[in-house]
């Protein structure tokens, strides 16, 4: 598990843990807006709620609501982790 502060990107979380997004790493511009507007901004707590058995897609929650995400768009998300 990650420590409280230290920095990482999301995919590295484990069940549980939640971590503030500090930036996003993506240079695709489609894919990055499409992150931007399911609400991945900066400073947004995100908390990892379920990952799949075979380590991937990862269920997130976040805005009071959660997402299922692909690990590879996950490790374009830098976070620092807050609990």
């Amino acid at each position: 598990m990650k420590r409280v502060g230290e920095k990482c990107v999301l995919a590295d979380l484990k069940v549980g843990q939640k971590a503030k997004v500090l930036k996003l790493n993506e240079t695709n511009k489609v894919i990055r807006r499409h992150l931007l507007d399911m609400g991945i901004t900066r400073n947004t707590i995100v908390t990892v709620k379920k990952i799949a058995p075979m380590g991937d897609p990862i269920d997130i929650k976040l805005r009071d609501y959660e997402l299922c995400i692909c690990k590879a768009d996950l490790s374009k998300i830098e976070v620092e982790v807050v609990g």
